[in-house]
């Protein structure tokens, strides 16, 4: 069998990341026709990069891990100082950066894994190709050069002020192959990079529904209203948190002042931002993948507030569970996946939030529809056999 590495940040069935477990399940379903390894860090959380998991090889679901240390956890406020030089200077359109600069902010940005670098080098020879996951992080930008001819880059890019950082352009205009997540994030790399003419496939993830979802033992387990809506990801100011609990509170006020009931929303996902429960707001942290699906399944839809995502596997498992979706129209991926599918609605503010939102809490029959036309479009373009055929033609070229 040939060999396929995987080249990714974080790595475990305990990190909470869509991009890490879109690697993951990557991995899993290479082992079919490939020898997979991840190569990946010792890292569990994105913010500090701090080792805990241990150093060396391990295994999980039928896949090799070699996991090698982070040099340096990320100090968050030095880190902060550079990371708003960065922005200041992308604002104003700065032709020219100072490499130490951007050298200093990429180990910074982490994980700072100089010994998983050097062992892509060592190992060139050895795979056939190397997917690197996600275009941001320092095991990208300094893994590729290393194995640029073997390479196949998964950027999981959206239109985001660090995709016009100058040191990108040679990232992705000198990989073998690239594996996008949707049409519309094919089409913002090629404008940006001008990449039209490098190999290149749709990918994304399908979708695998569990089951016997338990949505009654959920309810009770955690003491969930019958009736909610629900976001499952990282709850984090960056995926748009604030935002959604700021319009839902004034929503729901609006809502006891004409004498009818609030909306309640559950959280899954890590508490990044420590969103305080109440009795209309329930974060429940980390739950298992049977507790997420019954989240999920038993909401009246799900909420996606992110301004930045290149796919979002949470709205393709609520699309697979037919049921429908509400996203931040800012996002051309989202926005995309709404219009294509009809499966959702999207708002550009408060006042569409609003909207939108009473919308689908007061129509339950169009809800119905349109959670049975996102079912369609899930199953139908994100399919893992066509998905994983594509992968594998990128690997054999």
């Amino acid at each position: 069998m040939k060999k396929v590495a995987v080249v990714v940040q974080r790595y475990g069935e305990e990190v909470n990341g869509g991009a890490e477990l879109e690697a993951r399940l990557y991995a899993e379903r290479l082992t079919k026709h490939y020898e997979v390894t991840v190569f990946t860090t010792c890292a569990r959380d994105y913010q500090s990069w701090k080792n805990e998991y241990p150093e060396g090889e391990d295994s999980l679901n039928g896949v090799k891990i070699l996991r090698f240390p982070n040099e340096e956890e990320r100090e968050l406020v030095e880190f902060g100082k550079i990371h708003r030089e960065l922005l200041q200077k992308l604002d104003r359109g700065n032709a020219h950066f100072d490499e130490a600069f951007l050298d200093n902010w990429f180990r910074m940005q982490g994980p700072y894994c100089p010994k998983l670098i050097a062992a892509l080098e060592a190992s060139k020879d050895e795979y056939s190709a190397f997917l690197f996951m996600t275009y941001l992080y320092y095991t990208t930008v300094y893994g590729v050069p290393k194995v640029a001819e073997k390479a196949i880059l998964i950027p999981t890019a959206h239109d985001e002020p660090y995709l016009h950082i100058p040191t990108f352009q040679q990232v992705f205009r000198n990989v073998k192959a690239m594996f996008f997540n949707s049409r519309s994030e094919q089409k913002l790399v090629n404008e940006v990079f001008g990449t039209q003419r490098i190999p290149s496939a749709i990918g994304g993830c399908g979708v695998t529904i569990p089951e016997n979802i338990d949505m009654e033992g959920f309810r009770h387990r955690y003491a969930i209203p019958q009736e909610y809506i629900v976001y499952a990801g990282r709850v984090d100011v960056n995926k748009g948190c604030k935002d959604l609990l700021t319009y839902l509170k004034s929503y729901n006020e609006k809502r006891r002042a004409a004498g009818k009931s609030p909306v309640p929303l559950v959280l899954i996902g890590k508490n990044a931002m420590n969103a305080e429960a109440s009795n209309e707001v329930f974060p429940l942290g980390f739950v298992s993948e049977n507790d997420k699906y019954a989240a999920i399944k038993g909401a009246m839809f799900l909420v996606l507030p992110s301004m930045f995502e290149s796919l979002s596997i949470a709205v393709l498992e609520s699309f697979a569970l037919k049921h429908p979706v509400l996203v931040n129209g800012v996002c051309g991926t989202l926005k995309d996946h709404c219009l294509v599918s009809n499966g959702g609605l999207f708002y550009h503010d408060e006042k569409e939030f609003e909207a939108c939102v009473d919308y689908l809490v007061s129509h339950p029959t169009e809800r119905e529809i349109i959670g049975r036309n996102g079912e369609y479009y899930c199953f139908s373009q994100y399919d893992w056999d066509d998905i994983m055929h594509r992968l594998e033609w990128l690997i054999e070229l």
